[in-house]
């Protein structure tokens, strides 16, 4: 914007404006909007605004044995660039992984591009993972968080510059409230339930039919 003021002090009206532009827009690529959810307590929020391109079934050993579900967001350069936690808990897990700089919508973008891993663990010993990944024309991921840090849902944990992917890990027996095609907003959009108590552990349920 300094530029801009000193390009139209000088006369170079084009050129002022053409600043001026990018200024504003830059300004509006990190906007930090606020965001409030009424969603019940358990429920996992968008950790990302963008849209869902991918949901499948992945193994994730830092999650846990037992798969996860992966739901994949892709995030334009008009959608709001910050990640947000989507669950309550501890920060157990947090790396940074330098890499390459492909297209986000790359199937394999999530295992060559830098990305940072964030596992979020809630009360319950429940584990979520966030992996922010740098897309075509993002050129830097970052994260806030920190091992030991507590977060609450919805809280800032990142931003990813220009054009990105976020995935998000839940615990594979969690019902998904989300389809792809879906456009989220982060820190409002509820993308999976907890499992009903009166679904129960099916490992449970044949151990107590085969003692009957």
């Amino acid at each position: 914007m300094a530029l801009a003021i000193v390009a139209a002090a000088l006369g170079w009206r084009r050129s002022a404006l053409v600043v001026a532009a990018l200024s504003i827009a830059v300004l509006l690529f990190f906007r930090i909007p606020t965001r409030r959810s009424g969603a019940a307590n358990g429920l996992v929020l968008a950790p990302a605004n963008g849209v869902i391109t991918k949901i499948d079934t992945v193994e994730e050993g830092s999650l846990g044995e037992k798969p996860s579900r992966r739901v994949v967001t892709f995030l334009s350069v008009f959608n709001i660039h910050v990640q947000r936690s989507p669950v309550s808990g501890e920060v157990v897990e947090s790396l940074y992984t330098p890499g390459r700089k492909v297209a986000a919508f790359r199937e394999d973008a999530g295992e060559v591009n830098e990305n940072h891993w964030t596992v979020v663990e809630d009360e319950e010993g429940r584990r979520f993972g966030i992996r922010q990944i740098a897309g075509l024309l993002a050129r830097r991921v970052v994260s806030y968080t920190e091992v030991g840090d507590d977060l609450e849902r919805g809280e800032l944990m990142g931003v990813i510059k220009f054009g990105s992917r976020v995935d998000l890990y839940v615990p594979g027996d969690y019902r998904l409230e989300v389809t792809e095609g879906q456009k989220l907003v982060e820190g409002e959009t509820v993308v999976a339930s907890p499992p009903t108590p009166e679904a129960g552990n099916p490992e449970e349920t044949d151990a107590q039919e085969t003692d009957a």
